[in-house]
């Protein structure tokens, strides 16, 4: 028998969500046959997948232990923790704010190998492996691209990230400003770009019965300093779809320089030559949002690294910002 005590950190979660997360290697099907067949009890009577749990409860799983619970995701039994490659921005007991470097993935996924920011973050705080089921997870509360450097915001409880999600999604109180290196000289001092972008992680299924789901998407640009081969921006974006600000100046004419995907190949060949480019110039610079528990402004910078100042060094463009 697996005997759980529900945390005032677990605790509003509905009882199914909470046992789901304590048996995750176990098939959905299987759990709630075990809700039907009386297996799963709270404080001692029979336990409902839509029931809230509130701290204290105390969570009977009749079963085969060993058979039942498995090793946190991703945690090898043994293993060191990485060590972080993140510089620590702002810190208190319901946030971390990080600079991430470029290259380091913010999230486990298809074609991720070693370490990711999630990993970094939970050995920094010293997250325990065997942290109980229902237990808050620390965990960026947005997303940044890996080759992209800059500011992340990390929820450290639970109720920081409820909050996070909904200032992220709603955007009205959140001020994201970049600083990117395009291609070419801009048309002008500063512009606009109000073109909508195709959803990045629309199914199939959903493309075939509603055909391309496009959304807003608002990036304004300022040019900080230029010549004939490239142009040094700030870039303020005022809804944070996937890849946007990379996404809009391809369209522009002007792709980030060493961005691989969206960008310019010739163009960022002679960038890597020329100046020593050697990753996509794009970094997160300036991020203003309400702390998530006590509302107060949050005002966080992260100065460009030292590997791009170098970069527009070499190419004639004065690197300073405001």
């Amino acid at each position: 028998m697996i005997e759980l005590t529900v945390s005032a950190d677990a605790a509003g979660q509905r009882l199914d969500k909470y046992v789901r997360r304590a048996l995750r290697d176990v098939p959905l099907s299987h759990v709630y046959k075990m809700f039907r067949t009386r297996k799963i009890r709270v404080n001692g009577s029979r336990g409902r997948p839509e029931q809230l749990l509130v701290d204290g409860d105390k969570i009977a799983i009749r079963g085969d232990e060993e058979k039942l619970l498995v090793p946190a995701v991703g945690a090898v039994k043994g293993a060191r923790p990485p060590k972080h490659t993140f510089r620590v921005l702002y810190e208190d007991e319901h946030v971390l704010v990080v600079d991430k470097p470029a290259g380091l993935a913010a999230h486990p996924g298809s074609g991720i190998e070693g370490a990711t920011l999630v990993d970094e973050v939970r050995a920094y705080l010293r997250v325990p492996e065997d942290l109980p089921p229902g237990e808050f997870r620390p965990s960026p509360a947005h997303r940044l691209d890996r080759d992209t450097s800059g500011i992340v915001l990390t929820a450290k409880t639970r109720k920081a990230m409820v909050r996070l999600g909904e200032l992220f999604t709603e955007g009205d109180e959140i001020r994201k400003a970049y600083l990117a290196l395009a291609k070419g000289k801009m048309p002008r001092p500063t512009g606009v770009i109000e073109l909508p972008l195709s959803e990045h992680e629309q199914t199939s299924r959903s493309r075939d019965r509603r055909g391309v789901n496009f959304q807003e998407a608002v990036t304004r640009w300022q040019v900080t300093s230029s010549n004939h081969d490239a142009s040094f921006l700030s870039v303020r974006i005022e809804t944070g779809r996937t890849h946007q600000i990379r996404r809009h100046l391809q369209a522009m004419g002007h792709p980030v320089a060493g961005d691989r995907r969206y960008g310019d190949f010739p163009f960022n060949k002679e960038a890597r030559a020329r100046w020593g480019l050697r990753r996509m110039f794009l970094h997160a610079w300036k991020l203003e949002i309400p702390h998530p528990v006590t509302g107060a402004r949050l005002r966080l910078e992260s100065p460009l690294p030292p590997e791009l100042a170098e970069v527009l060094g070499r190419a004639n463009l004065d690197p300073k910002h405001h």
